[in-house]
């Protein structure tokens, strides 16, 4: 598994907000299900794992969760628990369309040498508190920002469009991210801010890495306008990952923007 963990580690290091917890690991939310005919309720594993979808290392912390309904209102999480290796919570979904599951995370990290020892620091915090964890006389300073979105969808009897954020990476479906099937071609689009997000690789893995000896992934490229295309090789959960990075910064004197989306998607049989 040294394939997923290398890779996942640069994904990971994206959500330096989430947890303070080795980068060598998958994030993710794992839905009891993503497809309802009426009302219920869907609870939603949420960890960061050694393998994908295998809750065997820590929890996802959760202060950024955000659960959008079909109409564009929040809805609260239930039932939430935190557990030692995972946290749960359940949502009800009562209206017809989809729903985004999602934790949003903005953060950033900043190294330096310090004046005194010549040794090297590091420091983890918010854009607003980052500044306060470098001392006044630190040297050679770097600061780095990280937007990241973990997600997954569940959608009631008829699918709806996804409404577009605007901020960060996100995927905008030209179907629904609900209603994929083994052996189907399913469209997406990319999105960087708003824009179309160009030439981005984006890798997708089939879940129940742990009973497997090959990965089993596989990579695609965002076209001019965002777009990407994915056959379904297999029934099961898959979980579709990018990262990029530019220089758009909006934390004081950090130079560099590194971005990342990672999403659950459920393919039927």
């Amino acid at each position: 598994m040294n394939t997923l963990r290398l890779r996942a580690a640069a994904i990971a290091a994206t959500f330096v907000a989430i947890a303070p917890l080795s980068h060598a690991h998958n994030a993710w939310l794992l839905p009891s299900g993503t497809v309802f005919s009426k009302a219920d309720t869907v609870s939603v594993d949420a960890a960061v794992s050694n393998d994908l979808f295998v809750a065997n290392h820590a929890p996802l912390r959760l202060e950024g969760l955000q659960i959008t309904a079909p109409d564009g209102s929040a809805v609260k999480p239930e039932s939430e628990a935190k557990l030692k290796q995972r946290n749960v919570f359940d949502v009800p979904v009562a209206q017809p369309g989809t729903y985004r599951i999602a934790v949003i995370n903005g953060g950033a990290f900043a190294s330096w040498k310090d004046k005194a020892t010549g040794q090297n620091k590091r420091a983890r915090g918010t854009p607003e508190t980052i500044a306060k964890e470098i001392p006044a006389d630190a040297q050679d300073v770097t600061i780095t920002q990280s937007s990241g979105r973990i997600e997954t969808f569940v959608t009631v009897g008829k699918p709806s469009a996804l409404k577009p954020i605007g901020q960060g990476l996100e995927l905008i479906s030209a179907g629904s991210p609900t209603d994929l099937a083994k052996g189907e071609k399913a469209s997406f689009t990319l999105h960087l801010d708003g824009q179309p997000a160009k030439d981005l690789e984006v890798t997708v893995t089939a879940g129940n890495t742990q009973y497997r000896d090959k990965l089993e992934e596989f990579k695609v490229k965002t076209d001019d306008k965002g777009q990407f295309s994915v056959t379904w090789p297999s029934a099961g959960m898959y979980w579709l990952d990018v990262s990029t990075r530019d220089g758009k910064t909006t934390v004081p004197n950090a130079k560099e923007r590194r971005l990342s989306y990672a999403a659950t998607l459920e393919v039927m049989p």
